[in-house]
């Protein structure tokens, strides 16, 4: 049964599965690491925030990076910058406020990740140990 999500403003129905589909541009984005550690940085702050504070509080994210990232989030929608005609110029980013509905998605995406973090690291110890071993032989 479709529902309600199925369908496009204009009644025509959207698989987000296949390649035609705008969603599936939108979900590339929302698939990169930086883009949800900028997005819950923006969220957790409640307010404009400066590129640099941004950049201190992103431990390991590069400027080239933290720009581009802006600058993506930027052109969708979910961010807003603003420049303060100042010496130097002072520039500000903060969640619009569909970043900020965003925000909500991915801050319970951060809380599950936190929840099965142990369970993934030993899941994931066990497979590298799985692997490493020889393959034992088939046996009749």
């Amino acid at each position: 049964m479709d529902t309600v999500s199925d369908w496009e403003p204009s009644g025509n129905l959207v698989d987000s599965y296949l390649r035609r589909c705008p969603a599936r541009d939108i979900l590339a984005v929302l698939a990169d690491k930086w883009v949800l550690l900028v997005l819950g940085t923006l969220r957790n702050e409640g307010g404009p925030i400066r590129f640099n504070e941004l950049r201190r509080r992103l431990d390991g994210i590069t400027q080239k990076v933290l720009t581009r990232t802006l600058r993506d989030l930027e052109r969708d929608g979910l961010v807003r910058r603003t420049v303060y005609p100042t010496v130097p110029p002072r520039v500000e980013y903060a969640l619009t406020d569909m970043g900020g509905d965003l925000g909500r998605i991915t801050h319970a995406m951060g809380q599950w990740a936190l929840q099965h973090a142990e369970e993934i690291t030993a899941a994931r110890t066990e497979f590298d140990e799985r692997a490493a071993r020889e393959p034992e032989p088939i046996r009749p």
